[in-house]
């Protein structure tokens, strides 16, 4: 993986110091919180609902386990002994005290890390594949390019002031596992003639005007990348609308003047600045990439894990449900489930947060990711090392067998922590798991994501859940919609609304009826919710959803 050089070091160092004096400033009085806001916010410090929020940049959600040893060190000394994983691949202290920030800060940069651009309206982390260099399935590893990405937005003079934040996400696989046409670009990796280059997608967000994102290039080398990414993000910033924050995204701003104009701009601006990019950027990334080379990986029977399954229904369980495969013989991708049944999605404890470290310093490579689902991943394990890592994962309460199943709910932080929140997305998350798993029914409905939203914002990303819930403020009473076949991946779709809203107390039994109908509904076994949903549409599933007329008008 990437490691910092001296400019890199020296550059967060300096920004850490600058940002201590500015703190020292806030709380001596010479700044006040409107002066101290836009400068908090250049360094990831929000504040929220009940403190502040320190949002700690994890690029491509890749790390290793001296940064994840940081992480929990971090949590013991200055927050309340736990982090929260995002959707953005970040990890987020909800409980630190303004005077300590700084030192967290310098505790990042020990390690390599920082929380520069994670907020205001500039580029944000670059988000990729949480398999990256494992997938059995990719064209090749997205994260070099993702780093690429990273050095060149990051401070860039001309995008620290955009219409709106600005993300990125990118996949090496044909297979989107990034949910790139959700992202303001995405980037889907693609091969022409035998060569990769990227798909590029333009204009897709969530929020309150949900779109799935445009392709603009079917195909671009990959050497014409960054200046191609510099021409879109330059006729955004030229395009955007600043006069409304709630129409400055990029998707308002291709949806207002059409795909057709913005190729036009986007084109001309790339043939501009193209000449300027006169190699150095593809210089930069070979250096890049031989950072990236894959492990060493090693050659070894893997009779104990076929044995392991025969022996232990549990961890047969587990490997049928968080294991992914790998492109090299013998291993396997684990997916660490962060979702037990009834606990945070996404909070993981320090010393969880330590047995993930240690596991993959002995079993993984010293390698782990972070999923925009909330998960960790460990991307190389061999084989025969599984069943001690599921041990050890099982003592730490991190074991639950969940990935990609009706507990594994994407959660915003909701009214328990955001202030911008309406309603509460954590205990209906929990609720839902903890029904599931009394109902003993979870393994039976096989593949289906439900995501929670607090509010319109759609942290939670519920528009691509394949069954969403927004939860939402009705005169001063939490009401929840249901959202129906929406899609994250390759094949992505907007969910569509169900209906009437729901009171706190009706949702968990209408998300209950939701998906006992659709067992009834299904052709066979093997046919999924979002397969049976699209098989049969909206009526069906409506009818089973309003059958008890319990629903509240919304």
């Amino acid at each position: 993986m990437y490691q910092y050089n001296d400019f890199d070091r020296n550059f967060v160092r300096a920004r850490t110091a600058q940002f201590r004096a500015q703190v020292e400033r806030r709380i001596d009085g010479s700044l006040t919180e409107d002066e101290f806001k836009p400068l908090r916010l250049m360094n990831g410090l929000y504040l929220q609902l009940h403190a502040y929020m320190l949002r700690v940049a994890i690029p491509y959600g890749t790390l290793n386990s001296a940064q994840m040893d940081q992480l929990a060190m971090i949590a013991d000394r200055w927050d309340k002994g736990y982090g929260h994983f995002t959707t953005r691949q970040n990890i987020q202290y909800n409980w630190p005290a303004l005077r300590d920030v700084p030192d967290m800060l310098d505790a990042l940069a020990d390690v390599g890390m920082h929380a520069i651009q994670t907020s205001g309206n500039t580029i944000r982390n670059v988000t990729a594949d949480h398999f990256a260099g494992a997938a059995a399935d990719e064209i090749e590893d997205p994260r070099p390019i993702a780093e690429l990405l990273r050095q060149w937005s990051t401070d860039h003079p001309e995008f620290q002031f955009l219409p709106r934040k600005f993300k990125i996400a990118i996949t090496g696989s044909e297979s989107d596992r990034a949910v790139t046409r959700a992202h303001d670009i995405g980037l889907r990796m693609v091969t022409r003639d035998g060569n990769p280059g990227f798909e590029v997608i333009v204009g897709g967000g969530l929020g309150r005007t949900p779109m799935v994102g445009k392709v603009i290039r079917d195909f671009l080398p990959k050497a014409d990348l960054l200046p191609y990414c510099e021409a879109i993000v330059s006729v955004y910033n030229r395009l955007g609308r600043r006069d409304n924050k709630y129409k400055a995204r990029i998707k308002i701003t291709v949806h207002e003047n059409g795909l057709e104009k913005i190729q036009e701009l986007v084109e001309a601006r790339f043939a501009e600045i193209r000449p300027a990019f006169s190699g150095v950027d593809q210089e930069v990334l070979a250096g890049i990439e031989a950072q990236f080379a894959a492990p060493a990986f090693k050659s070894a029977p893997t009779d104990g894990f076929d044995a392991a399954r025969a022996a232990n229904p549990a961890f047969r369980s587990w490997s049928d449900t968080n294991l992914h495969a790998h492109k090299a013989d013998g291993y396997a991708i684990v997916s660490v489930s962060i979702k037990k049944h009834g606990a945070t999605p996404g909070d993981a404890t320090s010393d969880q947060m330590r047995v993930l470290a240690d596991l993959a310093r002995r079993f993984g490579h010293d390698e782990l990711r972070i999923s925009h689902e909330q998960n960790v991943i460990l991307p190389h394990v061999h084989k025969s090392d599984l069943a001690a890592v599921y041990s050890a994962l099982r003592a730490a309460d991190l074991a639950t067998a969940n990935i990609g199943l009706i507990s594994d709910i994407i959660a915003c932080p909701g009214m328990d922590y955001c202030a911008l929140a309406t309603a509460r997305s954590i205990p209906i998350a929990q609720e839902i798991a903890t029904r599931f798993d009394e109902l003993k029914l979870e393994h039976e409905v096989g593949p289906l994501k439900i995501k929670i939203s607090g509010c319109i914002n759609a942290c939670g990303h519920h528009h691509v859940g394949h069954i969403g819930i927004l939860g939402l403020d009705r005169a001063g009473v939490e009401n929840y919609q249901i959202t129906l076949g929406g899609d994250g991946t390759e094949d992505a779709a907007i969910g569509e609304r169900a209906g009437p809203g729901f009171s706190a107390d009706q949702i968990i039994p209408a998300i209950e009826r939701l998906v006992l109908g659709y067992l009834e509904l299904r052709q066979n076994d093997d046919e999924t919710f979002l397969q049976t949903y699209r098989r049969l549409g909206m009526a069906p599933f409506k009818a089973v959803l309003y059958r008890e007329d319990k629903a509240n008008a919304a």
